[in-house]
C-alpha cells in the first residue's frame, strides 16, 4: 500500500500598502536637505519646486531600484522597520520624491528612500507612486 502524502498550500495574505494622494510638506523640505548635498541651493530648490507641481506617476519598486542603483536597506535599519510597521497597521504612506539624473543615468530618490526598501521586503512587483522630474 503506498502512502499518500498531502501537500498543504501555505497561505500568504498579501497586504494592501496604502497611499496618501500627494506628500506631505515635510517631505518636500527632506527632499530639499538631500539635493542641497548634490546640487546648488538654487538648482536643489528648483527640483523641489518642479516635484511639488509634478503630476503623479507610478513604477514598480524593483525599477526604482535598479534605476537609483542604491542597496536594499532591510529591517535592521530602524527607519524601514518603522515603515514596515506602518504597512501593517494599515497606514498610509507617502509618494516617493524622485529625480532623473540624466548625466549619471540614474534616478535620486530625493525622499522616500526607507518606505521603498520597506515596501520592496513585501513585494518587489509592487506599483509606487511617485513623484518625479
Amino acid at each position: 500500500m503506498s502512502k499518500k502524502t498531502e501537500t498543504k498550500k501555505i497561505e500568504t495574505k498579501k497586504i494592501e500598502i496604502k497611499w496618501i494622494s500627494k506628500p506631505e510638506g515635510h517631505h518636500y523640505n527632506a527632499a530639499l536637505s538631500y539635493l542641497r548635498l548634490i546640487y546648488d541651493e538654487k538648482i536643489a530648490a528648483s527640483y523641489v519646486s518642479n516635484l511639488e507641481k509634478a503630476m503623479l506617476s507610478e513604477f514598480q519598486a524593483k525599477d526604482i531600484f535598479r534605476a537609483s542603483t542604491l542597496p536594499l536597506l532591510d529591517i535592521s535599519n530602524i527607519h524601514v522597520k518603522r515603515d514596515i510597521q506602518k504597512i501593517q497597521l494599515g497606514e498610509k504612506l507617502s509618494p516617493l520624491l524622485l529625480v532623473r539624473d540624466s548625466n549619471n543615468g540614474k534616478v535620486i530618490i530625493a525622499d522616500g528612500y526607507h518606505r521603498l526598501c520597506a515596501i520592496y521586503s513585501y513585494d518587489e512587483d509592487v506599483i509606487i507612486p511617485c513623484m518625479i522630474v
